[in-house]
């Protein structure tokens, strides 16, 4: 059971919060913060003064005063207005990490919202109830309002949600769990859906995933440079620490570890002087691609802690600033800065998938890894499907922070485009993933044929466990099924 604060969430914590069963409890210094801070909201509303938010209307219409008896209907009609997503739903991990980061950024104390609608939450985290979630329709700034607005309808027992991997509505969920739907007060609704925890919730997930992705490139590599007879040499540390870069250091550190005791690789003028780039340089490139998930990870991380409504409450009321912080534009460069990081991954790894199939290239291997070179074709169309997939990556990586539109009566006229950023570079995994597939099933085959009583340890250990997702390469078949199996293995 992990506790929330409002400050302290790390990525690691998220990791294991969204595993199944894992369970989440409030910081009582953190609820006495949210509690007087409902305390300033009720007194605004006592004293008739107008503030953003809690007694007006939102966006263009934040000069229109609403009288204190229409502050309910306000709120819902908010939620209400603000629910059109559109699109294929978020996955289902990604709802859950929604959940747990709009709570804890409204443990911070800075948004006027009642004790009990934030327990609503932690019961939906603990009992795995997660709001179905449209993809599309957040611009990334005045917060994901769209797919915020259709978190917070759950808790008005509206709208659907995910059990046991089907879609139910919200309202037969309370009634099977003898709840009420919650009845949101003035400055609730727009605490719930003004901040940037769609795109922080898929940069999390993202995160995780490329994090994993980004070590399983390291051992297929490995494996692939066994079957090239690939130059050690080349990860000398002396190499890397006249550079510099640390994450360099380490990947071509770890690289040594895993070919340690591999009779396959050789040095430097015994077979060739030096390798392709594309075996010689993995420390340069995958260590860029670990700086960039460094970048993301410490954006993440403090995104993940920060208060992101609007307006803010401070000094119990008598401070009531409306600013921006709910402008997804620091996550937008940290998703579109990922994008890049991981389609690098592939396109190097798809340079070695090549280099395997090639027989100009791969060092004696069978053209295209084939049983019977002409009669079958072997390993020829997965080099196109993974060509393929890094083509798709490169117009992915356009930036979507690049881009901004006009809205609310051009109120609101410039935006970060921050959740769909967050929305294509999981798609770039997604693809990347298939592309490190292909390699590892293609690297696998090729140290069979070398053979793999000639591996090291720790890649043949790795060979072992691919080898019981799926078989080399042999007989032309489907490799499609394959392809999906070694992703999915790879994915965890």
């Amino acid at each position: 059971m992990i506790e929330l604060t409002g400050e302290t969430l790390t990525l690691l914590e998220m990791k294991q919060l969204l595993s199944p069963g894992e369970k989440v409890y409030l910081n009582k210094e953190a609820l006495e913060k949210v509690q007087k801070s409902r305390q300033a909201v009720e007194k605004i509303v006592r004293e008739n003064r107008t503030i953003y938010g809690i007694n007006t209307g939102f966006g263009k219409f934040s000069d229109v005063h609403i009288d204190e008896k229409d502050t309910r209907v306000l709120q819902l009609h908010l939620i209400r207005s603000h629910a059109c997503g559109v699109g294929e739903p978020f996955p289902e991990k990604v709802s859950r990490a929604m959940l747990i980061l709009r709570l804890n950024a409204l443990l911070k104390g800075f948004s006027g919202i009642r004790e009990e609608v934030l327990e609503r939450f932690v019961y939906m985290i603990n009992h795995e109830i997660h709001p179905v979630v449209p993809q599309q329709g957040s611009l990334g700034a005045s917060g994901d309002l769209a797919p915020l607005a259709h978190l917070a309808l759950v808790l008005l027992g509206e709208g659907f949600v995910w059990q046991n991997g089907e879609v139910v509505s919200s309202e037969g969920i309370w009634e099977k769990h003898k709840l009420a739907p919650i009845v949101l007060e003035a400055k609730e609704g727009l605490a719930l859906i003004n901040g940037t925890q769609a795109m922080t919730a898929q940069g999390v997930v993202n995160y995780l995933e490329a994090e994993k992705l980004a070590y399983d490139s390291e051992w297929i590599a490995a494996m692939t440079m066994e079957a090239l007879y690939g130059i050690t040499d080349a990860f000398h540390p002396a190499i890397h620490e006249a550079r510099g870069y640390p994450e360099q250091i380490e990947v071509a550190g770890r690289m040594l570890e895993w070919l340690e005791g591999s009779r396959l690789t050789t040095v430097q003028g015994e077979k060739r002087v030096q390798d392709a780039y594309s075996i010689r340089c993995i420390p340069q490139v995958h260590g860029a691609s670990w700086q960039v998930l460094g970048y993301v990870k410490e954006k993440l991380e403090i995104e993940m802690n920060a208060a992101t409504d609007n307006p803010l409450i401070f000094d119990e009321g008598e401070t009531v600033v409306s600013g921006g912080n709910f402008h997804g534009q620091p996550i937008a460069f940290a998703m579109d800065f990922l994008k890049v990081g991981v389609a690098e991954l592939a396109n190097i790894s798809e340079r070695r998938v090549e280099r395997l199939v090639n027989p100009q290239l791969n060092e004696g291997l069978p053209p295209f890894l084939s049983a019977e070179p002409g009669l079958q074709s072997g390993a020829m169309i997965l080099q196109y499907a993974a060509a393929s997939l890094v083509s798709e990556n490169k117009t992915l990586a356009h930036p979507a922070s690049v881009d901004s539109i006009r809205s609310s009566g051009n109120q609101e006229d410039h935006v970060s485009m921050g959740t769909i950023g967050a929305r294509h570079a999981y798609s770039i995994i997604e693809n990347a993933r298939k592309v490190l597939a292909i390699e590892a099933l293609c690297a696998m085959t090729s140290c069979l044929i070398r053979g793999s009583e000639k591996m090291g340890e720790k890649t043949f250990g790795k060979l072992q466990k691919l080898n019981e997702v799926t078989e080399p390469i042999g007989e032309d078949r489907v490799y499609s099924i394959d392809v999906e199996r070694v992703a999915a293995w790879l994915k965890g």
